[in-house]
């Protein structure tokens, strides 16, 4: 299925238009409304010199089989609608999607591995796995943690990757990606995209040449369905269909389904929820029970902020809002990134990332902001925990990108 057999990519179109449209543009040829879901594992074949021509063209080069399905391993046709509706999202070229979005990441740096490319230059912070499978080694790579400034000076003759996440997890902090794309030379840049979705951000555009998605957040948007999906041009994307159907880290096609479903929503949720994490974040930053608000000049529906209380009171003071690890579903969810999506980073790494102690991270969904204003608002109420109430308050600080409130 590729869009170009229906003259219809040329055509500029708008966001919220290619994200109810992209990869669905046979189906009224084919008698279909809705996109089919095919589960089958294995597919018929009647002509075995022929399919064994098809399978050495795939380990060759890595590129789509012409013709019907070989096994599931290797493609199946429901994936394949999601892959190019999120790179056209994406503005990339091509997509590959995996089982989820640690599968995602570990296929690129096997992949760039593969080259003898095994450094990686690397911003914090990045979400606690991410950061943890660079840092230990696990797949043979060795990683340089730097800043954005120091990204030219860490490079080397073996430098494969250089990573960021922006807005970053759970900070929300913001690296200028058009400059670190710069400073990377003919090093690819790999931006972390989950947090803005390409309706916030396209960093394709700003010159990174693979965009990773955890498809578990806002592309699926309902926290029922699994997966991650690397946008990228079609020559690395050959590279990543070989390490998957090596690896097997392939996406189920029920997956696959959820998530091109989920598509067609993205901007419609994704504009919804940032509205009103902004006005919660209006709220937060005048509220004298918080210490500093964190929240991306880009906007979104990420928001962290510090507490002068215990953060952990607040965790368990919540009722409307679920407190849970995971984001971008249409319910709120609200968790403590120093006891559970960050725990796995080395303590003085974690905090030198800014991932403080007394920090929270919220993922706001499609509530009324009154309703979840009141339920938050309640929980910074609660009680601190013994532990914590001869604890000395956290620094106050401007929040980042919220306005010091008028007035003296």
């Amino acid at each position: 299925m590729d869009a170009m057999d229906h003259g219809l990519s040329a055509i500029p179109r708008a966001l919220a238009t290619e994200a109810v449209h992209a990869g669905r543009e046979d189906l009224a040829g084919l008698g279909l409304h809705a996109p089919p879901l095919d589960l089958s594992t294995t597919y018929p074949s009647y002509d075995a010199r022929a399919e064994a021509a098809r399978i050495d063209e795939f380990a060759t080069t890595g590129a789509r089989l012409d013709g019907p399905p070989v096994y599931a391993r290797l493609d199946n046709p429901t994936v394949a609608r999601f892959e190019e509706a999120l790179a056209r999202l994406e503005g990339a070229e091509a997509a590959v999607a995996f089982a989820s979005g640690m599968a995602a990441l570990t296929a690129v740096l096997l992949a760039r591995a593969s080259q003898g490319l095994r450094h990686v230059v690397a911003v914090r912070p990045l979400y606690g796995c991410s950061d943890h499978l660079l840092d230990a080694g696990l797949l043979g790579t060795e990683v340089t943690w730097t800043d954005p400034a120091g990204i030219a000076d860490a490079i080397r003759p073996d430098t494969g990757l250089v990573m960021v996440e922006s807005p970053a997890n759970p900070t929300l902090a913001e690296a200028d990606i058009r400059a670190v794309a710069h400073s990377c030379g003919s090093v690819p840049l790999l931006v972390d995209n989950t947090f803005a979705t390409p309706v916030l951000q396209r960093p394709v555009e700003q010159g990174a040449r693979i965009v990773l998605h955890s498809a578990t957040k806002y592309l699926g948007g309902h926290g029922d369905v699994m997966g991650g999906v690397v946008a990228c041009d079609e020559e690395f994307a050959r590279t990543l269909r070989q390490v998957r159907f090596a690896t097997g880290g392939v996406l189920h096609p029920l997956a696959g389904y959820l998530l091109l479903r989920g598509l067609s929503t993205l901007p419609v949720r994704v504009r919804a929820a940032s509205s009103t994490a902004a006005e919660l974040v209006r709220r937060l930053a005048t509220d004298p029970r918080i210490a500093r608000v964190h929240y991306p000049r880009i906007g979104g529906a990420m928001i962290a902020f510090e507490v002068y209380g215990d953060p952990h009171a607040v965790i368990a003071g919540v009722r409307l809002i679920t407190p849970a690890v995971s984001l971008g579903s249409v319910d709120t969810l609200i968790q403590h990134p120093a006891s559970i999506s960050h725990r796995i980073v080395a303590e003085g790494d974690r905090r030198s990332a800014g991932v403080n102690d007394r920090l929270l991270r919220m993922s706001v969904g499609l509530e009324d902001v009154e309703d979840l204003w009141r339920d938050l608002t309640e929980a910074l109420s609660a009680p601190p925990a013994a532990s914590l109430r001869a604890a000395a308050p956290a620094a106050p600080g401007r929040p980042v990108g919220v306005p010091r409130p008028a007035g003296p």
